[in-house]
């Protein structure tokens, strides 16, 4: 069988991993696989590239948050929330009964977490519900009980697109010293995000979605270093003598040898955001989005599970077929690549569609407005085909 061409494809699974990459992306790894890893610590040599630091500059940079050893590298976000809620649970062992509030809208990489918490009773939890795609303050705000120490949630929706008001939540959070932990991996690179004047405790990203790096690379943004401890331990290329983890960031939280190449894609995709300008990404990503809901509600028998998405996402099923099959199609009739199934957030589609799970397709900044036309006039085609087997049943 040929291989297929991936030019004549219409990739829109962005929000789980984007593609394409930007050039400088592509480039920057093949020029950090050219000469020797150079590392602070790890070296003497002196002839390569310091990516860990450029990496770190950028987020710097990009987020208006430093100092750069704030910035911890972990292997993606997943990897992010599971060394920050077990380092914040460990820190706070022994002070008493621990509550802890996430919401409904949440992805898997913080509802298992905290679901395995809960079951070895380290920890009481409470899911805050959703209403029109969002979790309001106030809701949050009656969850809390004396003993809540920590809130987890995502900022973006990786279902709805919807993007939670994490300023509000979590200036409620911080007057009665509760940790709030958010997981940007939906909206860092498609929105603006000013960490610097944002009251949250740390931020968790992921390198391979917007922010146009490579899978294998993300990490999180930490206000306060000593309010979380750390829970795994390693080589760290300092102090090299001591067996305990050292005290100085960011070696706390990162151990082992650092991905190089993942560095300098992260480095490059964040400078390419950078000359883009956030806010064009942000408005192209609007208006495309728009279009697409617009096209898709003239059909009666698509449901809409968001029909004004901040994020370039849009969440629907097609009356008379299963999301699966929806996917199927699009992917084999008209070279439109979806995501299908539950999108490792079963509380929303609990919620949504019993449990049936949707299709999903997420723009990038490299989304043509040809394809939007041709994504929508495809997927109106197939709902069209479905009404009328329907009509023949």
């Amino acid at each position: 069988m040929p291989e297929e061409d991936p030019a004549e494809l219409i990739y829109l699974n962005n929000a789980a991993t984007s593609w394409p990459k930007p050039p400088e992306v592509t480039a920057a790894i093949i020029a950090s696989l050219a000469r020797p890893v150079f590392g602070s610590g790890r070296t003497a040599g002196t002839q390569g590239e310091d990516y860990i630091t450029l990496a770190r500059e950028a987020l710097v940079r990009f987020f208006h948050a430093g100092p750069e050893e704030h910035w911890v590298f972990t292997h993606n976000a997943t990897d992010a929330l599971n060394i920050l809620i077990p380092g914040f649970l460990a820190a706070v062992e022994g002070e008493g009964p621990c509550h802890v509030i996430t919401t409904a809208l949440d992805h898997n990489s913080v509802l298992r977490p905290l679901h395995e918490r809960e079951r070895a009773g380290q920890i009481s939890l409470t899911v805050v519900p959703f209403e029109n795609a969002k979790v309001s303050p106030d809701a949050v705000r009656a969850a809390i009980r004396p003993v809540t120490r920590l809130v987890v949630m995502s900022h973006g929706s990786n279902v709805l697109g919807s993007v939670q008001d994490i300023r509000a939540i979590g200036e409620l959070l911080h007057e009665q010293d509760i940790y709030f932990i958010v997981d940007g991996a939906q909206t860092a690179g498609h929105i603006p995000i000013d960490l610097g004047t944002l009251p949250v405790d740390a931020f968790v990203f992921t390198g391979h979605k917007a922010l146009c790096g490579v899978p294998g690379t993300g990490g999180f943004y930490i206000r306060d270093p000593k309010r979380v401890v750390p829970v795994r331990f390693g080589g760290t290329g300092t102090d090299s003598f001591s067996l305990c983890q050292p005290d100085e960031m960011p070696d706390t939280f990162e151990y082992g040898t650092h991905n190089y190449p993942g560095a300098a894609a992260l480095a490059a995709g964040i400078g390419f955001l950078e000359a883009t300008g956030i806010d064009a990404i942000t408005e192209k990503g609007e208006r495309q989005t728009a279009y697409i809901i617009a096209e898709l509600r003239q059909e009666p028998n698509i449901i809409l599970y968001n029909e004004t998405p901040e994020l370039p996402i849009v969440a629907f099923n097609i009356e008379g077929m299963a999301n699966d099959d929806v996917g199927f199609v699009l992917a084999r009739a008209y070279r439109v690549i979806s995501r299908t199934g539950l999108h490792c957030a079963p509380l929303v589609h609990e919620a949504l569609t019993g449990g049936k799970g949707c299709v999903r397709i997420s723009l990038s900044w490299f989304t043509t407005d040809e394809e939007c036309r041709i994504a929508a006039k495809a997927i109106r085609e197939v709902a069209q085909g479905a009404h009328s087997s329907l009509g023949q049943a």
